[in-house]
């Protein structure tokens, strides 16, 4: 696309001058009445906000008015659009002007009505120019490999509405299937997590920083909403943007989030994104105004698929904003707004086939978690996972904590009920953890199993690879030596961390007594405790991930974090449901087949899967389809709670006391377990019912203490142990608990 620059200012009290200049061609100068000035501006002012816009018919109207007036402005006597106009591959319009001119919604440029910056040809890029230098000197080279994008969502407790920023991932990843995308995600929300990965990565590594969040203005100064170490809102300038990335920027930043390329104050005060490029990133795209959350990802989506196919960052723009207007018919595209230091706006990677071009390396996690009789995936994808995101964050915390820090442990066991998504998360975690290699075990593992270690892992040279199989087939030195050369500095994982994965380790790993708890079998016996000792012995930053339904002993000497999973709360199943396709609000299905569905899924993952192919079958009729559903339900709980009569062989006491927990349908602290069931055992109690995957034990995100919750998926299976009276009185008891705890004497959220 060809350039031109248009420069505004004051050359008196009275006038404005305006001159238009082209690569090797004289500058163009012209002179403006202030009057005309600030009445444009006073229209904007007026006409251009979310109320009046929004309106299709109405607000499509007053935007080719106010894009016709915009032209005007540019445009002149002297016709200073025609040349512009000329060039078929379009051109970018770099505009230097004042704040309030700046700030003016110069992608609404239009002629006839016609929106010139989604035009079907010589379409028009409005770049507000920072600066007058270029982070960027001389030409710039396209990187020969797949595109690198760094993305963090900012999601804290709290701040409505709440985005469905992993639809906005799926949608990138789902756009550049075909050419493939290196997206590196950062979970924690964090202005330190940014920090971390920004300088762990380097310089140049990532070719675009992509931000999805809230913004709002406070002071007058625009501020980004991120997430403190606990996942509560906290502001970040871009100042604080800026000596997070300390330097590192890639050639492109996109702040998604609303007003983060607005102006306070009708321009007095810099927007976010320019404040950003004066901070040093060479381009930024925000968004004006409140920008829908399907428009938000549509355009991230498009953007990133030109970019990926190799295109330059001036047409992606183009070509993201048209896919908005024309494809999506959204009243959202001209909010975006790019600006930009004097770097070129060049492409980022080079097209699919280009010679030499690097593939990508990082095979998808879903598909190391695969059944190895049909050989599909048991776990949801990158793209159709949702929710946990405090989960995730604390996993990550537990896997990332280097070895000598007081306490840190060598590995993670993800335990709860059957469906809710163990596996599943595992594979998140891996996902969220590019930089290990990953060795994944289904079920029963003993030492001839344990061998396809050197299988699974990629190592750096041939020689590494024979010289682990070598140590692992020495059966005459015991498995915690072998282990740790293995993972010493200088054994043939010294320098590839790991994350050793067991997942389904209830199946063949794990051994019941006669009291229902679980120890480890005699095969795994030798095999974990030898992993974690040797993880602890040598530092190494090798960890390993363990999913399953119960819980059992740590191994003596080492540190097993555990992390326990809930049901979905209700906006985790909002975003659920709305992937699949029979249970989703827009589907076809009966209504009250589908609620009932919904209902009886109980907040439980898999079952909601399960059911969504059941409300799918055309063959049944509609008392049919709900009697199937009640099958499938009950058919669910006897898999996964019933199993071995798990439920019926505990102590009466206990199975009253998850009765008692039933009556409140929210997650409650450990206080009101008591309360509700003053037994001289409810301790031992709660903790069995715990390891046994009865009780869900989840984390208060306020206090950081455990609650507990027992699902609905098992309320038809307790409610018989209470009778009516009994039930009042579990209420009444849960109810003065909680007003105490809550309403009474709540406890701070900084614990303090």
């Amino acid at each position: 696309m060809s350039t031109f620059d248009l420069e505004v200012f004051a050359q008196t009290s009275d006038h404005y001058e305006l001159r238009l200049s082209a690569d090797g061609q004289p500058s163009r100068v012209r002179s403006l009445n202030r009057a005309a000035v600030d009445e444009l501006i006073t229209l904007v002012r007026r006409d251009y906000s979310t109320d009046a816009t929004a309106h299709k018919v109405y607000g499509a109207t007053r935007l080719a008015e106010l894009g016709m007036r915009l032209a005007e402005f540019l445009d002149g006597d002297e016709r200073w659009l025609t040349p512009m106009l000329a060039h078929p591959a379009g051109a970018v319009l770099r505009i230097t002007a004042e704040q309030r001119l700046r700030h003016l919604p110069w992608e609404l440029l239009a002629q006839e009505r016609a929106f010139l910056t989604v035009a079907g040809r010589a379409p028009l890029l409005p770049v507000r120019a920072v600066g007058t230098h270029a982070a960027l000197t001389g030409p710039v080279a396209p990187g020969n490999r797949p595109l690198r994008v760094l993305f963090m969502a900012a999601s804290p407790e709290g701040v409505e509405p709440v985005l469905n920023f992993e639809a906005e991932e799926a949608a990138i990843l789902a756009a550049t299937r075909r050419t493939g995308t290196d997206l590196v995600v950062e979970e924690s929300g964090t202005l330190e997590g940014l920090r971390f990965l920004s300088h762990d990565y380097g310089s140049g590594h990532f070719d675009v920083l992509h931000l999805s969040g809230h913004a709002t203005t406070a002071g007058g100064q625009p501020v980004f909403v991120m997430e403190d170490e606990y996942g509560r809102p906290t502001r970040a300038t871009a100042d604080q943007l800026a000596e997070a990335m300390h330097g590192h920027w890639p050639r492109l930043v996109f702040v998604s989030g609303c007003l983060t390329a607005d102006a306070p104050e009708g321009g007095v005060f810099p927007s976010m994104s320019e404040s950003l490029v004066q901070a040093g990133a060479p381009a930024v795209l925000g968004w004006a105004l409140p920008v829908g959350d399907v428009a938000a990802t549509d355009f991230a989506a498009a953007l990133y698929r030109a970019l990926a196919d190799g295109g330059s960052l001036d047409r992606a723009v183009v070509q993201a904003r048209r896919y908005l207007f024309h494809d999506r018919e959204s009243s959202y595209w001209h909010l975006l707004r790019v600006y930009a230091d004097r770097s070129p706006l060049a492409p980022l990677v080079t097209p699919l086939h280009t010679r030499g071009r690097k593939r990508l390396q990082v095979r998808a996690a879903d598909q190391q978690f695969l059944d190895p009789q049909t050989q599909l995936s048991r776990v949801a994808s990158r793209a159709e996972f949702v929710g946990r995101r405090r989960v995730i964050q604390r996993c990550l915390r537990v896997l990332r904590q280097p070895a000598d820090i007081p306490g840190a442990a060598q590995g993670l066991l993800l335990a709860g009920m059957g469906g809710l998504g163990k596996s599943s998360l595992a594979s998140r975690l891996l996902e969220r953890m590019p930089t290990h290699q990953r060795a994944v075990w289904y079920g029963r593992v003993d030492a001839i199993k344990f061998r396809e270690l050197t299988s699974k892992i990629r190592f750096d040279s041939l020689d590494q690879s024979i010289e682990a199989a070598a140590l692992l087939d020495n059966e005459q030195v015991p498995l915690s030596i072998r282990l740790r050369h293995l993972l010493d500095v200088d054994g043939p994982l010294g320098d590839t961390p790991c994350l050793f994965v067991f997942d389904d380790f209830e199946t063949g790993n794990l051994d019941a007594r006669d009291d229902g708890s679980r120890v480890l079998a005699p095969a795994m016996a030798e095999i974990l405790p030898a992993l974690l000792a040797a993880i602890r012995d040598t530092g190494s930053p090798s960890r390993v991930v363990i999913t399953s339904r119960y819980r059992f002993p740590t191994p003596p000497g080492a540190t097993l974090a555990v992390e326990a999973l809930e049901s979905l709360t209700p906006v985790e199943q909002t975003k659920k449901i709305a992937n699949l396709t029979n249970l989703r609000p827009e589907s076809t299905i009966n209504p009250t087949i589908r609620i009932r569905a919904i209902e009886a899924a109980a907040g439980n993952p898999r079952l909601l899967d399960w059911l969504n192919r059941i409300v799918g079958d055309a063959t049944l009729d509609v008392d049919g389809l709900l009697a199937a559903i009640e099958g499938e339900t009950d058919r669910f709980r006897r898999e996964t709670v019933l199993a071995d009569n798990l439920l019926d062989s505990q102590p009466l006491e206990l199975r009253r006391m998850l009765a008692r927990i039933n009556v409140v349908e929210l997650p409650i602290p450990a206080a009101t377990v008591h309360a509700l069931h003053p037994h001289y055992d409810a301790a031992r109690h709660l903790q069995r019912a715990v390891e046994l995957g009865l009780l869900e034990e989840g984390t208060d995100p306020d206090t950081r203490e455990p609650r507990y919750f027992v699902s609905n998926v098992l309320h038809p299976l307790v409610r018989p142990l209470l009778t009516d009276d009994e039930h009042t009185e579990a209420c009444a008891a849960a109810a003065r608990s909680l007003y105490q705890l809550w309403v009474l004497d709540p406890t701070p959220a900084d614990g303090h």
